[in-house]
């Protein structure tokens, strides 16, 4: 029996115990002692096992109050990388009071409930380590038990993970370890729903009185996506060692490497779909590595496993609302139109890199928009240079998934967009025969989109479509069988005495073909007999018309 793939399994403990198969990422912990930062801000995309990673780093540092419990967190580890690091490795083990906070669960739509999960999840730390309220003086455990039944003030709140590791040291007489996890969900949240400047605050105050000048912490390790300084939220804290994608120090420990993919594939019998899972989910950089996204992997050979001719999917694509995709398109001037074309063709944009961001700067310029999804996982570092003191990256899209998420991104802004233009003028055009304004309208509403798939014919088919589609007077057939074979559009009123229309689209390579192109598409339709259908149900009425393009230019003729 092969093991179980660990999908959305992000407990250690749970991952082993149950016999998940593991991608050995222990030896982080080795570089994470070798390296002895004080804070440590680890900024990766999601679903990279970032939550993973600080699980195992919590059951390998964790102090347990018996042997025995010390024990069963030990043989999690056997047979593991860090094993075999050496005894100055192994004797870490279990020596350490671990606080470990999440605040993923930070999405509320305002303030007051967005506050009230975060101080749930803290209340919950401090139930995990309730038995040390025992060893406190009363005043301190009283101000223990508030924070336990969530009645404490905010600002009590806001200090808890300082006033947690002091009451740990006085329990224990050792210092602890401060694991916080997606530090920048609750921020995220809050800038989208309107109420950044509060969470930022309450951020701010629990990271100061925890991270800086802390004399009861040992060391700190916190995950997000960003990095966010501007706002202050890590302000001061002059230990903080930053370690981004663009790094090369822990390069691989999120994500999966090309071996530890390659090595999936061969244990679960599907070493020949290797290249496909290349194509969809590989193409990351964090600092020298190249990594596969670990979520769409596991998903995509899970699918193999039960169908070893399961297609590849966008899974990742799932996981987020891909709110900042949205941002860029719906904003895009011609100039970031072009740069989103030339992206989903394959090429590569040049930007200045900076990575001091906040989530109210985002607006500011697009470059701002260009790092946030640099950093965010949908842009991939091709190469690097310095010009004076500015820093520019080489970006491309890393695959096929987050390509189709630009994609299907630009599809539905361009229905959205196509719902809200008066087409009133065009639709008595298309019905009166005036194919110069058919022309016009056609080429301007190409102009405002952002176009892919090479100008290739099934592009301007769909485009066309969507935008017939938005009248409710005429029925629109696409591709279906007439005559001799199969016309690209035909509408078609209710009754069989209204207007019938017939379109066939072509696509030129010269903007001098496109004539050529419009006479082409006519002889087809007559040669192919498309109106042949129509004339049986009863109408009389037909028009038909040749469409040629050539990227977003248009000419129409009509007979």
């Amino acid at each position: 029996m092969k093991k179980p793939l660990p999908i959305d399994v992000d407990d250690f403990k749970k991952l082993i115990t149950s016999g998940y198969y593991y991608v050995d990422k222990t030896l982080f912990i080795k570089e994470l002692l070798d390296k002895k930062g004080d804070v440590n801000l680890f900024t990766r995309p999601r679903r990279f096992g970032k939550t993973l990673n600080m699980s195992m780093l919590r059951y390998f540092f964790e102090k347990k109050d018996s042997q025995p419990e010390l024990e069963e967190n030990k043989k999690l580890f056997d047979g593991l990388g860090i094993m075999e690091a050496g005894e100055r490795y192994r004797g870490e083990m279990g020596r350490y009071p671990v606080i470990c906070l999440t605040l993923k669960s930070g999405k509320q739509r305002t303030y007051q409930s967005a506050y009230h999960k975060l101080r749930r999840e803290l209340a919950n730390e401090f139930d995990r380590h309730r038995k040390i309220k025992e060893r406190l003086s009363p005043e301190k455990a009283v101000r223990y038990q508030k924070i336990l039944e969530e009645t404490a003030s905010e600002d009590d709140f806001s200090g808890a993970l300082q006033f947690l590791s002091e009451a740990l040291w006085e329990s224990t007489g050792q210092k602890s370890i401060i694991l916080i996890d997606e530090y920048d969900v609750p921020l995220e949240n809050a800038y989208f729903n309107g109420f950044y400047e509060e969470m930022s605050d309450f951020i701010r105050s629990l990271f100061e009185s925890a991270l800086k000048s802390n004399p009861y912490l040992e060391f700190g390790v916190i995950t997000g996506c960003l990095r966010i300084t501007k706002e202050s939220i890590f302000t001061g804290l002059n230990n903080l060692k930053m370690v981004s994608i663009l790094s090369n120090i822990y390069d691989e420990y999120f994500g999966f490497t090309q071996k530890e993919t390659e090595a999936l594939l061969d244990e679960y019998d599907r070493a020949d779909k290797m290249e496909i899972m290349k194509e969809w989910y590989n193409g990351y950089r964090f600092g020298n590595a190249e990594v596969y996204n670990p979520w769409s992997v596991l998903n995509f050979l899970d699918a193999l496993r039960e169908n070893a001719g399961a297609l590849p999917m966008p899974y990742w694509a799932n996981t987020s609302s891909n709110d900042i995709v949205k941002s860029l398109v719906e904003r895009a001037d011609i100039s970031v139109k072009g740069e989103l074309e030339h992206l989903i063709d394959g090429g590569v944009i040049e930007k200045p890199v900076h990575e001091d961001i906040t989530y109210d700067s985002i607006y500011g310029s697009d470059d701002n928009l260009w790092n946030f999804l640099f950093f965010t996982g949908y842009l991939k570092l091709v190469d690097r240079r310095l010009q004076a003191e500015t820093e520019y990256i080489l970006m491309a899209i890393p695959n096929i998934e987050v390509k189709h998420i630009f994609k299907g991104t630009i599809r539905n802004w361009f229905t959205e967009e196509i719902e809200k233009k008066d087409l009133g003028k065009f639709f008595t055009a298309i019905e009166r025969g005036n194919v110069r304004y058919m022309e016009e309208e056609l080429s301007a509403c190409l102009q405002e989109t952002i176009s892919f798939y090479d100008y290739a014919e099934n592009y301007y088919h769909g485009f066309l479509t969507g935008l017939l589609k938005t009248q409710n007077k005429y029925r629109v057939i696409s591709n279906q069988e007439s005559g001799l074979g199969r016309p690209d559009i035909i509408m078609k009123s209710a009754s069989i005495r209204g207007l019938a229309i017939i379109m066939e689209l072509k696509v030129a390579d010269d903007f001098s073909e496109m004539e050529a192109g419009c006479i082409q598409a006519l002889n087809q339709i007559e040669t192919r007999k498309y109106s042949m259908e129509l004339e049986m149900e009863g109408y009389k009425d037909i028009i038909k018309y040749g469409i040629c393009f050539y990227k977003k230019e248009c000419m129409v003729l009509k007979i």
